[in-house]
């Protein structure tokens, strides 16, 4: 975009929120690297509505700031005069380059937008019961182990998205909802983050279980909940904009759960492991059943373009 520049009515808009989701993100862009439309930006916004709300926050936190010591506001300024130009200060380390800090301030926009899937303690948790998976399959000698975790796989990246999105998981979510970055954006930057922490854990530590023994059933393949596991995470984010996310996922979750679980608790032919597993196979394995959960997932991932406006302010009142 280099010699163009955000046209008046494109600022206007932007500062008073009517602009288009897709057009603010540009806009959000091209700020990064011109400072005069940024310039225009802060001055329109702070002539807006919102203008008198800013100038509140602003003498506020000047208010509150402390008042820099004298005597050390006298030694910077000395230090300031007197240092070289081009040589640092004894006590101060070189500026890192101009490439590692956009690096540095790029990666920690991601970490922060991926919210606590990576940030938090939910990694750790899903690493845990991989780790945990295998341990009972080997320390312990049970043959449930491996059917257990690939029932319980779909409807983690379903807590996850639950544990990742909303007031109770990042204390600023109403601010970061509230801009052009927030709404599906956002929400979609957290799920794929939840995903990309939770399918390669969960898929290695099925791949590292032992196989069925020679009593039972040989059960669906190890990576045969990862197409699932992606409908239902986003038939979660479909209900979200009727239920709210924890809503959403909890009856996502619970209805998985429940239809696992279900068949198991009515039959008294089988075993516990081999009924799980026989079960299992009916969900996961064969064409008509993956093909029925692509068709869900292609449905709800248009659902999710159709009504992306109603995730502007998700879980922000």
């Amino acid at each position: 975009m280099t010699g163009w520049h955000a046209p008046d009515d494109l600022v206007t808009r932007y500062a008073d929120g009517s602009l288009a989701e897709t057009d603010a993100w540009s806009l959000e862009k091209h700020l990064e690297h011109c400072g005069r439309c940024a310039v225009r930006v802060s001055h329109a916004v702070r002539a807006g509505a919102a203008g008198p709300v800013l100038a509140d926050i602003r003498a506020a936190v000047l208010t509150a700031a402390p008042e820099p010591a004298p005597a050390a506001a006298a030694v910077l300024a000395a230090r300031v005069r007197t240092a070289p130009a081009a040589v640092p200060a004894p006590d101060r380390a070189p500026a890192p380059p101009r490439a590692a800090r956009a690096f540095g301030g790029r990666l920690t926009r991601i970490l922060w937008a991926a919210g606590p899937a990576v940030r938090g303690t939910w990694a750790g948790a899903v690493v845990l019961v991989a780790l945990g998976a295998v341990a009972l399959a080997y320390g312990g000698g049970w043959a449930g182990a491996r059917p257990l975790l690939l029932a319980l796989a779909p409807v983690v990246p379903v807590a996850g998205v639950a544990l990742s999105y909303g007031r109770h998981a990042d204390p600023l979510h109403e601010i970061a909802a509230s801009t052009p970055s927030g709404g599906l954006r956002l929400l979609l930057t957290r799920t794929a983050a939840v995903l990309a922490v939770s399918a390669p854990s969960l898929t290695v530590a099925g791949l590292l279980l032992p196989s069925a023994g020679p009593r039972l059933p040989a059960g669906p393949a190890t990576a045969g909940w990862l197409l699932p596991g992606l409908a239902l995470t986003l038939a979660s984010l479909v209900l979200s904009g009727y239920l709210g996310c924890r809503t959403a996922t909890a009856v996502v979750g619970g209805g998985w759960l429940l239809a696992v679980s279900a068949p198991l608790l009515v039959s008294t032919g089988t075993g516990l492991t081999a009924g799980l597993t026989e079960q299992l196979s009916l969900y996961f394995t064969g064409a008509p059943s993956q093909g029925g959960w692509a068709a869900a997932t292609v449905l709800c991932a248009l659902l999710l373009a159709a009504r992306r406006t109603a995730y502007d302010r998700l879980e922000t009142m």
